[in-house]
């Protein structure tokens, strides 16, 4: 069977650039994969992707584009945006299950990449014994706040915003005032922090976490993860530095043409070329599967 990966972008075009750049990236370092992308309809106009998507399936015929039945929300009123995301995610569950089924009869799935706004995904992947990773679009420390979330949770019954000049204690990280945290996490009570919640304790199910970014940037936060002081009553998944993404050429899909240069020049944006290192230990990785 030919080989395949799965990515699941949040409906956010940024999100969804972002999860291209990644296929793209993948691609130099593992031509033979067929890259295949979930598109969950958005619940709200989330920039124009129709266009970006027909140039990066002409110009990269590897890269395909899947888009899921759109699903209705039930809620008529939302106090942040990221709620109604993570709600058109959750319905669309039933979808991803049943577009990983089909392409799981035609190819070998490596895994299925999610942003981390799809974690509601993770159970699907587990479901269809595919490894599920996740993908953060976002640096090092925000991941660490993030799976040390559950930790914060458990330490205080205040909600942040309630927590006025005080500091927060995450491992690798200076003190953040508790205010400072964005909006949906600053409410306890709301459904947007109790979604990410539960992703966060999602997430060390993982089998294994990409970032955004580039070790030598995020040194010190990168060692917190790393040594699972995060995540300090679970197991911390194996963590895969692959950034900076660049966008190639434009934001409309590049022209697909990639040169060594350009994988040189990649390269030593990228620490020295030790995140194509981590990302090319990982693809290995997927040579010794049974």
């Amino acid at each position: 069977m030919e080989e395949a990966l799965v990515l699941y972008p949040s409906p956010p075009i940024g999100h969804l650039v972002s999860m291209v750049e990644l296929g793209k990236l993948i691609l130099t370092r593992r031509p033979s994969l067929s890259i295949h992308i979930l598109i969950a309809a958005s619940p709200y106009v989330a920039g124009k992707a129709d266009k970006y998507m027909a140039t990066v399936s002409a110009n990269f015929p590897s890269i395909d584009f899947h888009h899921l039945p759109t699903v209705t929300p039930v809620s008529t009123t939302v106090t942040h945006h990221e709620e109604l995301t993570l709600e058109v995610l959750h319905l669309s569950k039933p979808h991803v299950h049943e577009e990983l089924l089909n392409l799981s009869k035609r190819y070998k799935i490596h895994g299925l990449v999610m942003d981390f706004f799809c974690s509601s995904g993770l159970s699907v992947a587990n479901e269809l014994d595919i490894p599920g990773y996740f993908f953060l679009t976002s640096g090092a420390c925000f991941l660490a706040f993030f799976l040390h979330l559950p930790t914060l949770h458990q330490k205080t019954s205040r909600s942040f915003k309630d927590m006025k000049d005080q500091y927060l204690d995450i491992p690798g990280l200076p003190p953040i005032l508790a205010t400072d945290l964005p909006n949906p996490f600053l409410d306890r009570d709301n459904q947007a922090y109790q979604h990410f919640l539960d992703f966060s304790t999602q997430f060390p199910q993982a089998s294994g976490i990409m970032i955004n970014t580039f070790e030598l940037l995020e040194s010190k936060v990168i060692k917190a993860i790393s040594d699972g002081l995060c995540v300090p009553n679970n197991r911390t998944p194996p963590i895969s530095c692959i950034g900076p993404l660049i966008v190639a050429d434009d934001k409309r899909g590049g022209n697909g043409k990639i040169s060594p240069e350009d994988n040189e020049a990649k390269a030593a944006l990228s620490d020295g070329g030790s995140s194509h290192v981590a990302l090319s230990k990982l693809l290995e990785s997927w040579k010794h599967e049974k």
